[in-house]
């Protein structure tokens, strides 16, 4: 009979989860970057909640950190190094 044994550890490789917490401090960035604009007194409006960091840039950092995140999610390096040697075969 063949025995079972699990084999156990981390789901990615240690790349996948610094690209990860890259992409993370990029969507914290992106939220920090949004913060503020607001008025201390509710009688008055600020224009500044309207300028291009909060309705251009901020959101883009966010996109672009969510993008990260799914990248290294997706990121395969195990495959990226069969390859490797596929192509150093031939």
């Amino acid at each position: 009979m063949k025995e079972h044994t699990e084999q156990s550890g981390f789901l990615f490789e240690k790349v996948n989860y610094k690209i990860l917490l890259i992409g993370i401090a990029v969507i914290a960035l992106g939220f920090i970057l949004m913060a503020g604009g607001g008025s201390d007194d509710p009688n008055v409006f600020n224009e500044e909640i309207f300028n291009f960091r909060r309705i251009r840039l901020a959101p883009t950092t966010v996109l672009i950190g969510f993008g990260i995140t799914i990248w290294s999610i997706l990121k395969n390096p195990k495959k990226l190094e069969n390859e490797s040697i596929r192509k150093s075969d031939n």
